[in-house]
């Protein structure tokens, strides 16, 4: 039982825990709950805002706590925030105007809301934010964004699929956040494992002892992983725990 003396594990949700259309398939439902039932904490480690996070928790009765818009928020369990993580609402209105400049789509996670460019806040300075995307599907011009916004240097620029970006504050990405879960139980980052897809999941999958990709991940994030699964179609996150915990 429990190969690596595994205490906790972090999924990542789109692409890795849910299927395409959205849903917990029954065979990754079994397995979480038979992790959970061996003593092993099983939480989200998602680009969400937990807005977009609670349907999931409530529907598989988990307790664990939460890591959201990347490691902006951090949930010591749900409905109970641990530490919030925020962009300056300058920097918001500089992204927001290169996103005008380059006609892309963009959203932008709030404390207790989401906006994007079909509805935009006028008044940014009055938000808390937690975290800007763009999506472009113009590879070329993502680039260039990527490009100038890293040349600020005070974001984590990551993506949550390849036709995105997702940013951050500098130093605030999964990896942070699973860290501070880790400091709630006394547990070290070797003890878990992180699950994921795309360079979001990145920080997680290399700091935490066990990092695994999906077997529908970005080529970057497979090749940073100690383990490939298979996809989330194909319910890799409960092979993993099959492989590493139960068996």
């Amino acid at each position: 039982m429990n190969k690596g003396n595994y205490k906790l594990i972090a999924l990542d949700m789109d692409g890795t825990l849910l299927t395409e259309d959205k849903k917990v398939s029954e065979e990754n439902r079994a397995a979480i709950q038979a992790a959970e039932q061996a003593g092993i904490k099983v939480m989200f480690a998602t680009g969400r805002g937990i807005q977009n996070v609670e349907a999931y928790i409530e529907e598989l009765k988990l307790e664990a706590p939460i890591v959201t818009v990347n490691g902006g928020e951090v949930w010591s369990a749900p409905g109970k925030l641990h530490s919030r993580a925020l962009l300056e609402p300058a920097l918001i209105k500089e992204m927001h105007a290169l996103a005008i400049e380059y006609d892309t789509w963009y959203w932008a996670y709030a404390v207790g809301d989401i906006y994007n460019k079909e509805r935009w806040v006028e008044q940014v300075d009055a938000r808390q934010w937690l975290k800007f995307g763009y999506y472009y599907e113009d590879a070329a011009c993502l680039q260039a964004i990527r490009s100038k916004l890293d040349s600020w240097g005070v974001f984590e620029i990551t993506n949550s699929h390849p036709a995105n970006l997702e940013l951050n504050p500098k130093g605030v990405h999964k990896a942070s956040g699973v860290r501070q879960v880790c400091e709630m139980f006394g547990y070290d980052m070797s003890q878990v494992i992180a699950m994921g897809d795309s360079q979001n999941d990145i920080s997680m999958i290399r700091e935490c002892g066990l990092g695994v990709a999906m077997g529908n991940a970005q080529e970057e994030v497979k090749a940073l992983a100690d383990v490939i699964t298979t996809s989330n179609e194909e319910h890799g996150v409960a092979r993993i725990i099959e492989q590493y915990i139960l068996s």
